[in-house]
């Protein structure tokens, strides 16, 4: 979201009392520990590539990047986009920008997307552009953005989505020339948060658009054939107070819909996150793994990523790449919490972008094993082919040996390929070209464009072939992934054994496509993809009768006519990640308040004490209009001293919320207090029409007081609530990592926030927010608890 807006939006909410901020835009020791090493790897801190890299990725030529969008382009470049931020303290607001790797470790800033010459003249003088999204369709590179401003509307605000095309990933852009769909009014002379672009291509030819945010919801749309304009009915996926940047993916026949949550830019109080849901369909309804919904009011989604005490805050907004080796990486901005200011302009967040390993276990992502953001040198990710290949010009070199047929060099002259293989068929039968030995478990990658109708490409693994292109009798175990431009099938199969999926009629296959097969633990999955962004053209997973041999070539064979080749890796494997890092565990009660008679001498009132009365085992503490946050502050808090060391918070409260209605800022649970302005809060709350978890902090910092918080959930009527204290051995930082439960029992872990060393704060439990529907908080246990 543009930043000075949110400020705005901030301050006023602070003023009001509230306790989350819809900003439309954009932990305990075992969760800081470095991310482990992947299963049966020698060492978390070796890459398959042998490079490292060091979070923030563009902090040689950016102070902010945020919103960060990828793409590899056919010239064998990585791509990163960004929103319309000044890179730099004092820097001028950009049109967007654009940055380039060759290995993902190592960045140049190359420009911005528009300039006053190509700058959408249906949008208003005074719009932003934000949150690009890029992806490769029909030949053409292609660019959705949010508009903040129409020229067509005197309101400000009036959100919409433009889509821009470019021949090569760095322009010239060229814009559509109106809105994709129109500003969505949300009354008055306000406007839905008709924002955040996301393009999904499926597999039944199929493309969808996300958008969305926080005022509104996520919604997806169908798109033309063109993709430039939006068809038929949205439909909602998400609540309408709860997340942001769609990005979805397909893996294994299920739809994953990520989203941030919570505010985006709050400077050193911002809790952004990542969450997601599932679907069999892309239209959802999405659901966490404990079944559910992004869509309702008790909101859910399933954490994938989040702050864990290091220097990361506000870790959100992301993008998804899979490396050549298979491993998929996220790359999200972030806020270094004592660096979290633009010392120019005022008001703007510093958001630069960082990239991290995200792992699928069990079924769901996660950021290096749920290890949270990295710092320090980290292993990279695998950009570059083995087996002497050389990626961005597969025509040279040794890598690729002829067998039949013609292997020659050319140019892709209607394109930004640059430098191409060419597999031309001769009148003796296929053209043929092996690599040397690969490992059993490969993986191969390849931008493959077919320009002849009756043409196609073989990609063979675990065979030897002969003059032909057929096994040998020697590669019977050889399984081959064939793209068939007169069949239009993808067919993968070992002997007479097959498997196909057909390629929609509107996949162009004399363009470039990304082609992926994968042998790994005895399955292969074949994969044609536009983008190579987590959509799917047509895609197989085939488990061959016959083991694939130790090591042996891969063939690539045209046959019917010429097949082209470019950015062609073949690499091992990667080996995922299939283990979480280990939750803090709580241990034994060494102090517990059960409310069953008089309270413990210990306990003291913060402000006036609250109207509370004991009954039967429990708290019950009405409501008031009276809160914590903001220049009144003045909510009563029932406050003890901490104790010294680790330990854990818990408590269990019952707290009817109900669902759908706006009751703001209801809530109650445990408190953190260190001062008036300097506290940490947990509770289950209303905000507007949802109900989730917050873990809130306050604190005073460049002359003012700020307020955020990170949000989880999903909350029933009675919540149980823990927060893990450590001290950072290094700092003397106190981390306090949150933990919220529906039924004692499974616990959702949260963020981490943390108040400095030397801090001596009080903990406790208290109830505030709004006053109206009248509500009573029932705090039925708090207990102390050993760190396990």
């Amino acid at each position: 979201m543009q930043i000075r807006f949110v400020a705005v939006l901030a301050s006023l909410a602070l003023a009001l009392g509230a306790s989350t901020l819809p900003d439309g835009g954009g932990a305990a020791q075992a969760a800081a520990a470095p991310p482990p090493a992947s299963n049966g790897s020698p060492s978390s801190n070796e890459s398959p590539s042998g490079t490292t890299f060091t979070n923030p990725i563009t902090e040689p030529f950016a102070d902010t990047y945020a919103d960060p969008a990828i793409i590899r382009g056919k010239d064998g470049w990585w791509y990163l986009y960004a929103t319309s931020d000044p890179l730099v303290s004092g820097g001028p607001f950009g049109n967007m920008h654009v940055a380039r790797s060759r290995d993902l470790e190592t960045w140049e800033y190359v420009d911005t997307i528009f300039d006053e010459e190509n700058r959408p003249a249906w949008a208003a003088s005074a719009s932003y552009f934000w949150a690009p999204d890029i992806r490769y369709v029909d030949g053409q590179y292609v660019m959705y953005y949010t508009v903040t401003d129409t020229a067509a509307n005197p309101d400000p605000w009036d959100y919409t989505i433009g889509v821009a095309t470019a021949p090569t990933p760095t322009g010239p852009w060229a814009d559509s020339g109106g809105p994709v769909l129109d500003p969505r009014p949300a009354g008055g002379d306000s406007y839905l948060n008709t924002i955040d672009p996301a393009l999904f291509a499926d597999d039944d030819g199929s493309r969808y658009l996300y958008f969305g945010g926080f005022n509104g919801g996520i919604w997806v749309t169908e798109l033309d054939e063109t993709g430039t304009r939006a068809v038929g009915e949205p439909t909602r996926v998400t609540v309408a107070d709860r997340y942001e940047g769609a990005f979805v993916v397909k893996r294994d026949g299920w739809y994953y819909l990520m989203g941030s949550s919570a505010n985006c830019c709050a400077g050193p109080v911002t809790g952004y996150s990542v969450y997601t849901g599932r679907s069999r369909s892309p239209l959802g309804p999405f659901t966490d793994h404990e079944g559910v919904s992004l869509n309702e009011s008790r909101v859910g989604g399933t954490q994938v990523v989040a702050q864990n005490g290091n220097r990361w805050i506000g870790v959100g907004h992301h993008a998804v790449l899979t490396d050549v080796s298979g491993q998929d990486w996220m790359l999200y901005h972030a806020i270094d919490k004592d660096e979290a200011w633009l010392d120019e302009p005022g008001g703007v967040n510093r958001r630069p972008t960082l990239i991290d390993r995200m792992d699928w276990i069990d079924g769901w992502p996660v950021v290096n094993a749920g290890a949270g953001p990295s710092e320090g040198p980290q292993p990279g990710p695998v950009a570059a082919s083995g087996l002497g290949i050389v990626s961005g010009d597969p025509g040279s070199g040794r890598g690729l040996r002829r067998v039949a047929g013609t292997l020659a060099r050319g140019t892709d002259e209607s394109g930004d390929a640059g430098a191409v293989a060419r597999l031309v068929p001769d009148r003796r039968g296929a053209a043929v070209a092996r690599t040397a030995p690969a490992p059993r478990d490969v993986r191969v990658e390849a931008d493959v464009r077919l320009p002849d109708a009756d043409g196609s490409l073989t990609v063979a693994v675990g065979g030897q072939s002969g003059r032909s292109g057929q096994s040998s009798q020697s590669g019977r175990s050889e399984v081959s992934v064939r793209l068939d431009a007169q069949a239009r099938e993808l067919v993968v199969g070992q002997g007479r054994q097959e498997r196909r999926a057909d390629v929609p009629a509107n996949v162009d296959l004399t363009s470039w496509h990304v082609l992926t097969v994968e042998a790994r633990d005895g399955v292969v999955d074949a994969r044609l993809s536009s983008s190579g962004l987590g959509d799917v053209d047509a895609e197989v997973r085939f488990e061959p009768r016959r083991d694939l041999p130790r090591r042996a070539p891969v063939r690539l064979a045209a046959d019917g006519g010429e097949a082209q080749l470019d950015n062609l890796t073949v690499v091992a494997a990667h080996d995922p990640v299939t283990e979480r890092v280990a939750e803090p565990q709580a241990g034994d009660v060494t102090f517990a308040e059960e409310f069953d008679g008089e309270l413990d001498a210990g306990w003291r009132w913060l402000h006036d004490p609250a109207d509370v009365e004991i009954n039967d085992g429990a708290l019950e503490w009405p409501l008031t209009g009276h809160d914590l946050v903001g220049a009144t502050n003045d909510a009563p808090a029932l406050l003890r001293d901490a104790p010294d060391g680790d330990y854990v918070l818990e408590a269990t409260v019952h707290l009817p919320l109900g669902q759908d209605t706006v009751r703001n800022y209801q809530q109650a649970g445990l408190l953190v207090h260190a001062g008036d302005d300097d506290f940490l809060r947990l509770a289950p709350v209303s905000i507007w029409q949802t109900r989730q978890v917050e873990f809130g902090k306050e604190l005073t910092a460049d002359g003012r007081t700020w307020f955020g918080g990170h949000v989880s959930g999903p909350v029933a009527d009675t919540m149980h609530l823990r927060l893990f204290h450590t001290t950072d051995p290094d700092t003397g930082e106190h981390e306090y990592r949150a933990a919220s439960s529906r039924d004692g029992e499974s616990w959702r872990f949260g963020a981490t926030w943390t108040l400095p060393a030397g801090t001596d704060p009080e903990v406790g439990i208290y109830a505030g927010g709004g006053a109206t529907p009248p509500v009573t908080a029932t705090f039925e246990r708090f207990r102390l608890r050993a760190l396990s």
